[in-house]
């Protein structure tokens, strides 16, 4: 009640402890003084301002004395929240507790190669099989949608003892923190969750941690994986890999400075971290058939799933797209030659491994015979056309040939960082990059072959733009959201700030299209601006000048 806090102030108290709605009511209402103020603590700070409480917050800090200092916790800071700081921060300084450049060294991950269909299937023999019963897991996927749709098709699971929960950000408070204390408190082992709803969870004891829908942003991978492997444990990060997806993978891997180490013939150890390998098709189909048995058995299931699927359709339109290189690398990628994860192969016997490898080449088999051959004999004039062009090419299709053995060759040893350049003009950041990628997307350009096209290559003057009209293709931040930029414009405090920023995706329809909606034209100022839901309220004038909304005055005090 308002009249017990204008109670408890009277008694002139060290610490107030608030939101920002009530505080402004209160000082509002008493015309309270805070020039006394020495230290001011916003906790989860990005969020506040992005939740609409920036008026608030204003509202306050011009009450406050020019001497206090102010302090911003976050887990993450936001893209909105970090600019709307900028302003009001005095030599700030950017102190970080997470070490978000690097993995720790007690976490292993695992990334497996799967058809997006065979997701459920993989999931259920990750859990049921491969991690331990009594590890506590977190599960990640991309909508709330599919968090319910797990949860049902988990049955299985249940009744082998195993049991699962699952917290979404439109779920009820009250089942929320029940489902979070029956994962906490040991009685659920697997936790569905999505980014979102994910945000400040801090399990202590946490063992493993499965992507089942991989992240569009590196920094979200971290973010997810940062979970586990904390104070000195250990911890595992698996992630399920659907085709779309292998191009995210090569940005997270050129994020973190790593190479992508690839399944092959050679033998690995059974816990070797980082490998990308696929899942024994029997495995999967053995899966996929309980899986079968029970949408047929329920009609409920078959109805979640189809709406998990609308919802996942809806997912990739507003997902982020990745780097146009690594798409290139993911094209390159020759996934017929990939071999079994060494997670799967160290638990199978030689004839198995045999009988698999048939099937591959059974699926990878392509006909030399064109359709002009097929059927024909060797007086068909078809035929006879077909013969005599392969002969007159015969020395291209042997030059592809080679390079195809050449590119399945490289991909079986691993990527093997290339030769350094001569001259040495590429720095530090040159060479990691250089680390990092196997081939280089792109042919040199040539170099002119006479004096003469060097001579003329000189004389053009330099393309210069006019930096009132020209707009660039691409965003200022382009290479920075993708770890590739070396330096930045700037104080260095902005700098490490936008290097801390992580934007959370919504699991819902309206936080989807949410960042397309916090713009409005406004026909005053003859420009678009921010949406605060307060436009249409009345304003009442404070002791600081500013403008907030006539319902903090009711004359209560």
């Amino acid at each position: 009640r308002m009249e017990d806090q204008f109670a408890a102030l009277h008694e002139n108290p060290d610490i107030i402890i608030a939101t920002p709605g009530r505080l402004v009511h209160v000082a509002v209402e008493m015309k309270l003084k805070l020039h006394t103020v020495e230290y001011v603590v916003f906790d989860e700070a990005d969020r506040l301002f992005e939740m609409g409480f920036a008026e608030q917050l204003q509202e306050i800090i011009a009450r406050l004395p020019d001497c206090h200092q102010t302090v911003l916790f976050s887990a993450t800071l936001g893209r909105l929240g970090t600019g709307t700081r900028h302003g009001r921060l005095t030599e700030p300084m950017l102190i970080r507790l997470d070490v978000e450049s690097k993995l720790s060294e007690q976490l292993k991950l695992a990334f497996f190669h799967v058809r997006g269909d065979d997701k459920p299937a993989v999931l259920l023999h990750l859990l049921r099989s491969v991690v331990k019963p009594q590890d506590q897991t977190v599960v990640f996927v991309a909508t709330k949608h599919h968090t319910e749709y797990l949860k049902e098709a988990s049955g299985l699971l249940t009744a082998q003892g195993i049991r699962c929960t699952h917290v979404y950000s439109s779920l009820d408070q009250t089942a929320r923190k029940i489902n979070i204390a029956k994962f906490a408190q040991g009685k659920c082992p697997v936790l569905l969750v999505t980014d979102v709803a994910a945000r400040g969870l801090d399990i202590p004891m946490l063992d493993n941690v499965i992507n089942y829908s991989f992240p569009a942003k590196a920094k979200l991978f971290l973010h997810r994986v940062g979970r586990v492997a904390r104070a000195g444990r250990s911890g595992t990060a698996y992630s399920l890999v659907a085709p779309d997806e292998m191009p995210y993978v090569f940005d997270l891997h050129l994020f973190l400075g790593q190479p992508l180490v690839l399944a092959g013939a050679q033998e690995m150890p059974a816990d070797a971290g980082g490998v990308l390998g696929r899942v024994p098709q029997s495995l999967v189909d053995d899966e996929e058939c309980l899986l079968l048995t029970d949408h047929e058995g329920s009609l409920e299931l078959r109805s979640l799933r189809r709406v998990a699927d609308n919802a996942h359709k809806q997912y990739l339109r507003s997902r982020p797209g990745p780097s146009p290189e690594s798409i290139k690398r993911a094209k390159d990628l020759d996934v017929s030659q990939l071999g079994i994860h060494p997670l799967f192969s160290a638990r199978f016997e030689d004839t198995e491994l045999e009988r698999l490898k048939l099937v591959d080449s059974i699926k990878t088999y392509k006909s030399k015979a064109t359709i002009f051959e097929i059927n024909a004999t060797s007086r068909t004039l078809a035929s006879t056309v077909m013969r005599s062009k392969r002969r007159h090419d015969r020395a291209f299709i042997e030059k592809y040939q080679r390079g195809q053995q050449e590119k399945r060759a490289a991909a079986l040893k691993g990527q093997e960082p290339p030769a350094p350049r001569e001259g040495g003009g590429g720095g530090g950041e040159e060479e990691n990059l250089q680390d990092v990628f196997s081939t280089v997307v792109g042919q040199k350009r040539k170099r002119g072959r006479g004096r003469e096209d060097g001579a003329r290559k000189k004389l053009q003057p330099p393309v210069q733009h006019d930096e009132d009209f020209y707009i660039p293709y691409r965003p200022k931040d382009f290479e920075s959201e993708r770890g590739l930029s070396v330096g930045g414009e700037g104080s260095p405090f902005e700098q490490q700030a936008a290097g801390a920023v992580l934007d959370l995706m919504g699991d819902e329809n309206h936080n989807l299209n949410k960042s397309k909606q916090l713009l409005k034209w406004d026909r005053k100022k003859k420009r678009f601006v921010g949406q605060t839901g307060q436009e249409d309220k009345k304003k009442v004038r404070t002791e600081s000048g500013r403008y907030i909304s006539s319902s903090y005055k009711n004359n209560l005090y």
